[in-house]
C-alpha cells in the first residue's frame, strides 16, 4: 500500500513537470517566470508567482526550459536563527581571546629583556608581600600578648566580680583584631602562590616567542621595531592666557 501510494506521488510530481514543460514552451504563453516550491505537506507545486504563506518556505525559478536559474533557501527557523548567533558569539570570543593573547605577548617581551628581569620582577612582588606579612606577625604578637594580660586580670582580680567594661570592650576589640590579622595572613599566603604562579607561566611564555622569533636578539629586536605609542595631546591653553 505505501509502496503504491509513492509510487502515485511519484507518478503525479513527474506529470507535474511535463505540464509545466509543455506550458512554457507552448506559442502565446507568457514569458513570466516559474518557480517550484513544496508546501508543508510535502506537495511540489510550479506556479507564476510565489504565494505569500509560502514566501520563507524557500523555492526554485526556472526558465522557459524547466532549468532551475535561481534557488532561494527557506528561511531560517528561530532555532536556527539562535544557533547562528551563538556559533557567531562563539567565534567572537575566539577572536578576542587571540587579540588579548597577542597583546599580552607584545607587552611581556618589551617589558623583559631576559629570564633574570623576570626573577626581579618577581622578588620585588614577593618582598612587598613579605613586609606586610612582617608587619602582621609583629602586630599580632603585641595583640597576642596584651590578650593573655587581659584574660590573666580577668580570672585573679575579676575573678569574683565583673570586670570593667572598658576592659570588656578592649578584650573583645583584640580578639576581633587577632582574627583580622589571621585572615591577612592566609590571603598574603595565597598572593604568594599565585605570584609564582604568574612569573613561572610569564617566564615559560618569554621563552617561547623568544623561540619562536629566533632568538633573545632577533625578539628584542622585533620588539624594537613595533611603532612608539602616540604622544598624548598638549592641554589647551587657558581662558584669558596671553601668548609668548
Amino acid at each position: 500500500m505505501a509502496s503504491s501510494a509513492l509510487a502515485l506521488s511519484t507518478g503525479l510530481a513527474a506529470a507535474a513537470a511535463l505540464v509545466v514543460l509543455a506550458l512554457l514552451a507552448a506559442p502565446g504563453v507568457a514569458r513570466a517566470a516559474t518557480y517550484k516550491w513544496v508546501d508543508e505537506k510535502g506537495v511540489v507545486h510550479y506556479t507564476d508567482h510565489m504565494p505569500p504563506e509560502a514566501v520563507n518556505k524557500g523555492n526554485a525559478e526556472l526558465n522557459k526550459q524547466g532549468v532551475t536559474v535561481k534557488t532561494t533557501e527557506p528561511a531560517p527557523t528561530a532555532e536556527q536563527r539562535r544557533a547562528k548567533e551563538e556559533e557567531e558569539a562563539r567565534q567572537r570570543e575566539i577572536v578576542r581571546q587571540q587579540e588579548d593573547r597577542a597583546r599580552r605577548d607584545r607587552a611581556l617581551l618589551s617589558s623583559y629583556t631576559s629570564e633574570a628581569e623576570i626573577d626581579l620582577a618577581r622578588n620585588r612582588s614577593l618582598r612587598t608581600i613579605e613586609s606586610v606579612v612582617q608587619s602582621s606577625k609583629a602586630y599580632t604578637e603585641q595583640l597576642t600578648r596584651r590578650k593573655k594580660e587581659l584574660e590573666a586580670k580577668k580570672k585573679t582580680e575579676f575573678a569574683t566580680k565583673p570586670m570593667p567594661a572598658t576592659m570588656e570592650r578592649e578584650l573583645e576589640t583584640t580578639n576581633s583584631e587577632l582574627a583580622k590579622q589571621e585572615d591577612l595572613l592566609f590571603l598574603k599566603q595565597q598572593e604568594v602562590v599565585a605570584v609564582n604562579a604568574k612569573y613561572d607561566a610569564d617566564k615559560k611564555r618569554w621563552r617561547e616567542l623568544v623561540a619562536a622569533k629566533g632568538g633573545e636578539a632577533a625578539a628584542l629586536a622585533d620588539v624594537n621595531a613595533l611603532p612608539a605609542p602616540p604622544e598624548p595631546p598638549a592641554p589647551a591653553p587657558k581662558a584669558g592666557a596671553k601668548k609668548k
